[in-house]
């Protein structure tokens, strides 16, 4: 698997001299987490037994990593910087590019798909300075946005202002389309949900067929209709709200809310269906049109 974002995230914290006070407790979550991997890698069932194992493991992960090692034994710093270090989101982030496999997904094509936390391509265009520039090397615009989650391609392109692209007029260069992307949020507010819906308006400006998802683990918001929105979903992997501010810095209530909202087989399996039935899909065929009587 080419990317590994969450132990990226773990080895970053454990070289991070602000984070000197939890070294042997990074280095703990470090063992613990090649475990969880390894248990992932091992796993032999197919399809919603072998997702149900999946989310059991994550399960699992989550509460030591979060519950376990940060909540009850990390220091002030770790504790207030988990999410700036991206140590709790970031397992998901990784989870999720395990679910990209013939074991849980039918029809996958035969080359492999690129997927995991990728900077997605957005819009493309060009900016020449004046008239008198027109024959010169052709100025590319590409607007771009990190994101959690994606399922896509390389893209390679080489535009020039002469037909034979001779070097000195042409531009090389490469983008990742995403057909498919997701948010990974460990809570989820209304300024968020805003945010999320502009980058779905602007994904799917570049790539019309592509789709957005928000995958949220507590929401701090009243849920909105995402169908007036370009977001395709939200999934609530725990089906709860956040913490109250005055229980979230209370172990006991920490604890209590990890064991009575794990995160739900059946949501992260309505998340894998709208993969399926995305792969499944013919995204356009103009031959259609007329048998359908009608162009979409």
């Amino acid at each position: 698997m080419p990317k590994a974002p969450h132990r990226e995230k773990l080895l970053a914290a454990i070289d991070n001299p602000k984070a000197k006070a939890d070294f042997d407790l990074l280095k703990e979550a470090y063992l613990v987490y090649e475990q969880w991997i390894s248990h992932l890698n091992s796993l032999t069932s197919t399809k919603s037994e072998r997702l149900a194992d999946m989310v059991r493991l994550l399960n699992e992960y989550k509460d030591f990593i979060e519950v376990d090692l940060i909540a009850s034994r990390g220091s002030d710093f770790l504790k207030r910087q988990k999410g700036q270090l991206k140590l709790d989101n970031s397992i998901l982030e990784e989870f999720l590019m395990y679910l990209i496999n013939p074991a849980i997904l039918d029809n996958l094509p035969t080359f492999e798909l690129e997927t995991g936390p990728q900077t997605a391509f957005m819009s493309l265009a060009f900016r020449p300075t004046s008239i008198s520039t027109l024959n010169k090397k052709p100025d590319v615009v590409l607007k771009v946005k990190d994101q959690d989650f994606t399922l896509g391609r390389s893209v390679f392109y080489k535009f020039s202002s002469h037909e034979d692209f001779n070097t000195n007029q042409t531009i090389n260069g490469k983008f990742f389309l995403a057909v498919l992307a997701a948010e990974c949020k460990v809570n989820y507010d209304k300024t968020m949900f805003q945010e999320c819906a502009g980058t779905a308006s602007r994904l799917k400006q570049g790539c019309p067929i592509s789709k957005y998802y928000a995958l949220v683990e507590y929401l701090d918001m009243q849920p909105e209709d995402v169908r007036l929105t370009d977001i395709d979903n939200v999934f609530l992997l725990r089906k709860a709200k956040r913490l109250s501010f005055e229980k979230r810095g209370h172990l006991v209530e920490v604890k209590a809310q990890h064991k009575n909202f794990p995160i739900a087989v059946d949501v992260v399996q309505r998340f894998v269906n709208e993969i399926q039935e995305f792969i499944n899909a013919t995204w356009y065929d103009p031959e259609e049109a007329l048998k359908r009587g009608s162009f979409v």
